[in-house]
């Protein structure tokens, strides 16, 4: 090795060593997520409405996770969380797990979450990316993932039960008052986690 060969190496060591920090970071937060999502979906378990379906925190969880980690991280951190279900841990609400969830009365709604998590977390990250500190702005954005996830579940129980359009929203109505208040708390957490930790989405 040359002399004129040692300032290279040392350019690319300083660099990859900040890369792999941020990596590991990264896994660590979404497997952070994952397990987040998961005890918020064994907490209770309090079926509503005329479908049998449980109302749990699994969606705080789900919606935290891409308001406060973004699109990608959020995506990732919720399959990850499906992922440990599917293979049968105990992760999912009434503790149960399995591949029979992904086609069941709730399947929609299961369905749905990594997106739900990602549009959430698209939206504070670059279309309110300036205002994430500010709970009114998180809270639109964690609305959004709301509606869709209500929406992809009005159409599993209408597939699952075979019933009217009618019917399925019936079913799903008494979710709305509950998922509304979560969708706030998550605001406010997550406004707070960005204000305590500003670059965790990278720079306003």
């Amino acid at each position: 090795m040359t002399m004129a060969e040692t300032p290279t190496t040392s350019a690319e060591t300083t660099t990859a060593a900040p890369r792999q920090r941020s990596t590991a970071t990264d896994l660590a937060l979404i497997a952070a997520f994952a397990a987040l999502i998961a005890a918020c979906a064994v907490i209770g378990g309090i079926p509503v409405g005329g479908a049998g379906v449980d109302i749990t925190l699994q969606t705080f969880g789900v919606l935290l996770a891409g308001c406060v980690l973004g699109a990608v991280r959020g995506f990732l951190s919720v399959s990850l969380y499906l992922v440990l279900g599917a293979i049968g841990l105990p992760v999912f609400a009434g503790h149960t797990g399995g591949l029979a969830a992904f086609t069941g009365v709730s399947a929609g709604y299961l369905w749905s979450f990594p997106v739900a998590a990602a549009l959430a977390g698209f939206l504070v990250q670059y279309v309110f990316g300036a205002y994430r500190t500010r709970a009114v702005f998180v809270f639109v954005a964690a609305m959004a993932g709301t509606v869709l996830n209500h929406v992809c579940g009005i159409v599993g129980m209408k597939l699952y039960l075979d019933v009217t359009w009618s019917d399925a929203i019936t079913f799903d109505a008494p979710f709305w008052v509950g998922d509304i208040v979560k969708s706030l708390f998550v605001a406010l957490v997550a406004a707070e986690v960005h204000r305590a930790f500003p670059r965790l989405l990278g720079r306003r």
